[in-house]
């Protein structure tokens, strides 16, 4: 069974009154517990395929199949329930509530899933200790450093226990040590089986995955493996 497949999946933007292919005709088969990497330079269509395989959007043509489960027909709020239930996101400008604390920002995706208050905040405070940052639960994001915000950021995508862990450059903005540690969170949630795909255009990130794919003008082109 596949964990994850694009097939033939086709994605067009009108810009300027042209179509751009952002995906052209890209099949991919992603297996549970992979470490992938998708490189390319800026508009090559990597962050396309990232917000279709994370439910944030649909193709105009092709398909997307999520646990053998064809999900090219879901409406809007089939593929929000996917995307709460299933997809931790991981952003290179971390996305945080300036107003709401640590705990708070933490706490969001299960308001969403309907959680208790009392089940949020013994979840929130849980996975706030696994990327150590427990002791800093009630500061806001302008109390926090860029490594702190992006641990509170790892922190909200893990609080669901979600499937896939998708993570868009998530150590651009960061210093090289505190991108490190970063990645040493990444490395350690995979081989706890966690599904991680890394978007990046730096080949030592790559190099954490254990398959990189390489696209260019919305097609893949080449793959390889890291021993």
């Amino acid at each position: 069974m596949n964990f994850l497949k694009l097939e033939s999946v086709m994605k067009t933007y009108k810009m300027g009154g042209q179509d751009i292919h952002a995906l052209d005709d890209v099949s991919l088969e992603i297996e549970r517990g992979e470490y992938l990497a998708i490189m390319g330079p800026s508009g090559s269509g990597k962050s396309t395929m990232m917000n279709i395989l994370g439910f944030l959007d649909i193709p105009d043509k092709g398909k997307y199949y999520f646990n053998d489960k064809d999900t090219t027909g879901m409406n809007e709020s089939e593929l929000a329930y996917a995307r709460n239930r299933s997809v931790g996101f991981i952003f290179q400008t971390f996305n945080l509530l300036p107003r709401e604390t640590a705990l708070e920002n933490v706490e969001l995706p299960m308001i969403y899933s309907g959680s208790s208050r009392t089940q949020r905040r013994k979840t929130a405070d849980k996975v706030l200790d696994m990327v150590n940052l427990g002791h800093r639960k009630h500061h806001r994001p302008n109390e926090l450093s860029g490594g702190e915000r992006q641990r509170v950021a790892i922190a909200r995508a893990l609080v669901n226990n979600p499937d896939i862990i998708l993570a868009d450059e998530p150590t651009g903005n960061l210093d090289s040590k505190t991108g490190d540690e970063i990645m040493l969170i990444l490395d350690k949630l995979n081989k706890e089986n966690k599904t991680v795909i890394l978007v990046t255009h730096d080949p030592e990130i790559a190099l954490h995955a254990r398959r990189v794919i390489h696209i260019r003008d919305g097609k893949v082109t080449n793959e390889e493996f890291n021993t």
